[in-house]
């Protein structure tokens, strides 16, 4: 059997690897989208399935990006300079 069984397909999805970047984003956004109700309401296994998934996503498309911009704000360096000056409420 090749590398890729018809198990996997079924139960973690095609690997990210064969997706072209189209299908990847869809894949990407749809698991994004179904993240909340799959941590609030998915079983154990339904979970770990979930998080496995996206972590396979997630990496490829990191692969194929590895120079994709990176907003000041979302480093930790911007993070603090967010926190200078400003009390611990939001808007505060």
């Amino acid at each position: 059997m090749n590398e890729h069984d018809m198990r996997d397909d079924t139960m973690t999805g095609v690997d990210p690897g064969r997706l072209d970047d189209q299908q990847l984003m869809k894949e990407l956004e749809t698991i994004h989208r179904t993240r909340h109700d799959t941590l609030l309401y998915g079983s154990n296994d339904a979970l770990r399935a979930h998080n496995d998934r996206m972590a396979r996503l997630e990496g490829e498309w990191l692969r194929r990006n590895p120079r994709r911009p990176v907003a000041a704000g979302r480093t930790r360096e911007g993070a603090r300079e967010r926190g200078c000056g400003q009390g611990a409420a939001p808007g505060g």
